[in-house]
């Protein structure tokens, strides 16, 4: 099982940023102060016996200022649209009006603002476990082509190659930490 740098080195860098993605999406639904669609895009329904995203049952709008509106495209699925926005554990309360489910969102006190920077850390150490996950995969993939029989590589090489394997954790993690802080901030001052 030869491997070669590179091609170990573009692996774990897709995966990684992989992990950077998915928490910009989670910190997109932390809302800091304004309305935003994104707000929403965690929610999930039970419709036609599946739990579905929200954003394939309704529209998301801002409605104004501390407001969102949902368009609920089916009429049958108006309560589980309801629901599903209640359990999200966003803390909203929505206002069912036929097909459209209006969102006030209640304005950020300062428990809540310690609950979000609380919420967004959680999610900064989920991307950070999972990119030292994306590490120690690396990592094995160098000690089993270290054990090769057919084309072993050497320690020297070995040590190079965990070598930017951690560089490149070290940078990934740094990153985490910055869109954290970022997110802490903007949290702390709307």
């Amino acid at each position: 099982m030869a491997i070669d740098l590179d091609s170990l080195k573009q692996d774990l860098t897709r995966r990684m940023e992989g992990a950077l993605e998915t928490l910009k999406k989670e910190y997109q639904g932390l809302r800091a102060g304004r309305p935003s669609p994104a707000l929403l895009e965690t929610v999930r329904v039970d419709a036609y016996g599946n739990n579905t995203p929200l954003n394939q049952v309704a529209s998301v709008a801002v409605a104004g200022p501390g407001l969102l509106q949902v368009q609920v495209w089916d009429k049958s699925l108006v309560k589980a649209v309801e629901a599903g926005i209640r359990e999200a554990q966003l803390g909203l309360n929505p206002q069912t009006e036929g097909q459209v489910i209006r969102v006030p969102l209640p304005p950020l006190t300062e428990e809540r603002r310690n609950d979000l920077v609380k919420a967004a850390a959680k999610y900064a150490e989920s991307t950070k476990i999972a990119i030292r996950g994306v590490r120690r995969d690396g990592m094995e993939q160098i000690k089993s082509a270290e054990k090769d029989k057919k084309t072993p590589i050497s320690k020297d090489e070995a040590k190079d190659w965990t070598d930017v394997v951690q560089k490149l954790t070290d940078q990934y993690i740094k990153q985490v930490d910055g869109i954290f802080s970022e997110k802490e901030k903007d949290i702390k001052t709307v």
